[in-house]
Formats: structure tokens, C-alpha cells, sequence
């Protein structure tokens, strides 16, 4: 196996010609440096520098070992500023994959924020309720909502997002308005594609199986139901957060709220996290904050 110890303190000597000036340029002690070329010496079983009181002289070999190092560092260096550069200015492809409603709200507008700030990138984003497979189509990343399922994944928590109950207030002057969760059986319940909803009483969470006269797959669809006096729903902030500011909705049953849970970015476990990648995820943990 290769090693690096000794390498750069090697150099280091090769170029100022000195035990001291090399470990003033490094940083450390002369004593250091001495030991690291040593023991590099030994490894190589080749002596590299004549040494004298007064001078210090690379040999034949260790000219020809210092071309050889002085490519590999100056390599490495290299790599370090592409890394760099990316970091700043990163480009190619960017795939990745969100759910419908919430990516055309939230995602969308913070991936069209962050491609303003770096216009060489080039991103697909494909915006379906799908549980696609990261791994075969390619994606850097996928936003998931709520409890994840697949361990075989990475998962960053961005964010939260906390569920309301909650009606118009036609629909509670005429119908009354819920304070316990038994009382929600004296209501019109309009449903999504869960068929039950979620809420916490005495520090238990509790499925309360609902029943209503309208069950669809779409939140726009439920909130504007609610808002014609149709019944009460169950959705999370993003879908309502507006219309509960405005009046057009009111929270009920605030005391049995359940906790938030969690807006996650997950990404293959076996997948290097580009600096592209990584820059979006704390582009989108700031925006979702």
C-alpha cells in the first residue's frame, strides 16, 4: 500500500535545499522533518539527500523520486482547486425528483432560485408522488416527505412540516366547531388518499379513521372544497398556511396536533455527494427553513 508520510517534508527539503528552511516553510520542527525524510529514506531502503554540517544535497535517486513527487503534488493540488472551483461555480447535471404539489411550491422556486445563481448547471427535475428508484434512473436525490421507508438510503433532514385540521368558518358556524376527537364523527370529513388522519392525545399518536362525502387525491382539490363550506380537512402547512393567514380557513382540534415530521432529501448510500449536490442540499435546507 502507498503511503504519503514523509512525501511533502521530502519535498520540501529537495526544493529549499535545507533541513530548517523546509520545516519553516511547513510549519513544524526541523527535528520533524528530519525523522519524516528518514523514515521515508528507509521505506524507499535508498538514501535521498547528502547531508553535511553546512549543505544538504539530493542524490541521483532522489532527483528522480522528487520529478515523480513533484507531478503527484502538483496533481493533487490540481484536484483540490477543480474541487474548489466547483464549489463556487459547479456544473453538469443535476437529477433529481420531488412530490407534485409540494415541488411545485416549495422545491421548484428554490431549484430555479439556486440554477439563477449557477446558470452552467443543468438540472432535471421531475416532479411525481412516485417512489422512484434513485439508483437505476439516475437521480442525485430525491425530496421525500413524512416517515421514510427505504433504509438503504441516505437521508439529510431539511426541514419540517406540521399538519392542520381545520374548516371554514361557514362550515363551523353552521356545523359547530370540534373539540374532541369523538366529535369528528359529527363531521363531514373530507378525505385525501389515507382514508384516516393523525393526531396526538396525551402524548399517544392516534390514526382516527375519518368519514365523509368527498375523498381525493389532490390537496388543491380538498382546500378549495373547504373553503366552500363542504366539510373539514386534513393537510399539511404548505397547502393551507395561506388561506388559515387570510381567514378563509380556521385550525381546529390545535391541542391533539400531531408532532411535525420530516422533509428529507435521501440520496444512495454508495453515491459520492458531489459538490453540486451538496451545495443544493444547503441551498434548500436554507430555503425550507
Amino acid at each position: 500500500m502507498l503511503s504519503w508520510e514523509g512525501v511533502s517534508e521530502f519535498v520540501a527539503v529537495a526544493e529549499a535545499q535545507s533541513f530548517t528552511a523546509a520545516a519553516q516553510r511547513l510549519g513544524i520542527s526541523t527535528a520533524q522533518v528530519s525523522r519524516m525524510v528518514g523514515a521515508l529514506e528507509a521505506r524507499l531502503d535508498t538514501k535521498l539527500f547528502y547531508r553535511t554540517t553546512r549543505k544538504v544535497t539530493i542524490t541521483e535517486t532522489g532527483q528522480v523520486y522528487y520529478n515523480h513527487c513533484r507531478q503527484v503534488l502538483d496533481g493533487l493540488a490540481e484536484a483540490e482547486r477543480a474541487i474548489a472551483d466547483l464549489n463556487h461555480h459547479p456544473k453538469g447535471r443535476l437529477n433529481l425528483t420531488a412530490p407534485v404539489t409540494f415541488g411545485e411550491n416549495r422545491i421548484a422556486p428554490l431549484v430555479n432560485d439556486f440554477l439563477k445563481r449557477y446558470p452552467e448547471l443543468e438540472v432535471n427535475l421531475r416532479l411525481t408522488n412516485q417512489l422512484l428508484d434513485l439508483v437505476a434512473e439516475s437521480f442525485d436525490l430525491a425530496i421525500r416527505l413524512g416517515e421514510l421507508e427505504d433504509s438503504s438510503m441516505m437521508a439529510k433532514r431539511l426541514a419540517s412540516r406540521r399538519h392542520y385540521t381545520c374548516a371554514a368558518p361557514a362550515y363551523l358556524a353552521a356545523r359547530g366547531t370540534p373539540k374532541s376527537l369523538s366529535e369528528l364523527d359529527e363531521h363531514n370529513c373530507l378525505q385525501g388518499t389515507l382514508g384516516y388522519w393523525r393526531f396526538e392525545e396525551n402524548g399517544v399518536t392516534r390514526h382516527i379513521r375519518v368519514k365523509g362525502n368527498l375523498r381525493c387525491n389532490s390537496g388543491a382539490s380538498l382546500v378549495d372544497a373547504a373553503k366552500k363550506s363542504l366539510g373539514i380537512i386534513q393537510l399539511p402547512d404548505y397547502y393551507v398556511e395561506a388561506e388559515l393567514r387570510a381567514g378563509r380557513l380556521v385550525s381546529v382540534l390545535d391541542r391533539y396536533r400531531a408532532p411535525e415530521d420530516g422533509i428529507w432529501a435521501i440520496y444512495p448510500q454508495n453515491r459520492h455527494l458531489a459538490p453540486k449536490v451538496r451545495l443544493l442540499l444547503e441551498h434548500l435546507g436554507k430555503g425550507l427553513r
